[in-house]
């Protein structure tokens, strides 16, 4: 079995095509990736038109958590609520430090809920290809 080590070119161009919707951003999200990789996320598609972010965030409540649609930028924030009565922790393994994340949305995609469940927040988006964009079949005459 071969294992990849390096992304090439063609490999990163054939990875772009395969992530419909994402594909305009895919190199924005690969760069952000590398610089800030806090928390850590995934992106999964379920079809041609659904998606979903999942995000790892462990040690966040709700309430902590904001999700934002500004135009075409899905932006996830999080930031601790600390109290006077902190506990102090010999070791913390658990990173809860504030974060923003952002993507760009690709044309017509929708944030349909977003959900926390055992410390994932999960974001599920679908494509909302308007009827007029829909391929259709044209009826020949003859």
């Amino acid at each position: 079995m071969t294992q990849l080590r390096s992304i090439d070119a063609a490999a990163l161009a054939h990875l772009s095509r395969a992530l419909i919707g994402f594909d305009r951003i895919f190199n924005e999200v690969e760069n952000r990736t590398q610089t800030n990789n806090y928390p850590p996320f995934n992106i999964i598609k379920h079809s041609d038109v659904n998606f979903e972010i999942e995000l790892a965030v462990a040690g966040f409540d709700k309430d902590e958590l904001t999700v934002e649609i500004d135009q075409d930028q899905l932006i996830i924030r999080g930031q601790k609520a600390y109290s006077q009565n902190e506990p102090e922790y010999l070791h913390r393994g658990l990173a809860a430090r504030d974060f923003e994340k952002s993507w760009t949305l690709a044309d017509h995609m929708e944030v349909d809920e977003v959900e926390l469940t055992n410390g994932i927040l999960s974001v599920k988006i679908t494509r909302m290809i308007p009827e007029a964009l829909k391929p259709r079949l044209i009826a020949i005459k003859g």
